[in-house]
């Protein structure tokens, strides 16, 4: 990635953030500092003793308190749980006015645009404040053109079987 560099990982396939886990080992082994924050993720990364130890050169953080998928939240725990996220967009904020990392990866927050979360006009907003050298990485499953006006480069990860005949 150069410097500054919007990307996003998106598509029904799996592997979109293991992808950009993996891009941040990589930018972690050159000597920078990442950041990952995760929405919809239910209990995520955040928890675990491993990632722990990958501190300080990557940080995982999550700010939403339940464990279940959003959808099938009770509307008042849905509420809750968006407040949670508007925290970890104000946390994203303040990373750009930091400066503590040259990447930040915004793990499943084209997601909060498909439960209307947010709006792509708010994420614009949010990404208008990033420091021009800091790189960005953006996952989600669906996206449109208006999304993907806003990356550099965009990569679309499908999932698919093979059956091998005898």
């Amino acid at each position: 990635m150069g410097k500054g560099m919007i990307q996003i990982y998106s598509g029904e396939g799996h592997g979109k953030s293991p992808a950009a886990l993996g891009r941040a080992v990589q930018t972690a082994c050159e000597g920078e500092y990442v950041v990952i924050i995760q929405f919809l993720k239910g209990r995520g990364l955040a928890e675990s003793e491993f990632v722990k130890r990958l501190e300080p050169e990557i940080k995982i953080f999550r700010f939403e308190k339940s464990e279940e998928d959003f959808s099938k939240l009770s509307d008042e725990r849905k509420a809750e749980a968006c407040g949670n996220i508007r925290n970890g967009l104000n946390f994203a904020k303040k990373i750009f006015n930091t400066g503590e990392c040259s990447l930040l990866i915004l793990d499943e927050v084209l997601g909060l645009i498909d439960n209307g979360i947010i709006t792509v006009e708010e994420l614009k907003n949010l990404l208008a404040g990033k420091p021009e050298e800091m790189d960005i990485i953006m996952t989600g499953i669906t996206i449109n053109d208006e999304v993907c006006a806003l990356a550099d480069q965009v990569t679309k990860v499908e999932t698919m079987l093979y059956k091998i005949w005898d």
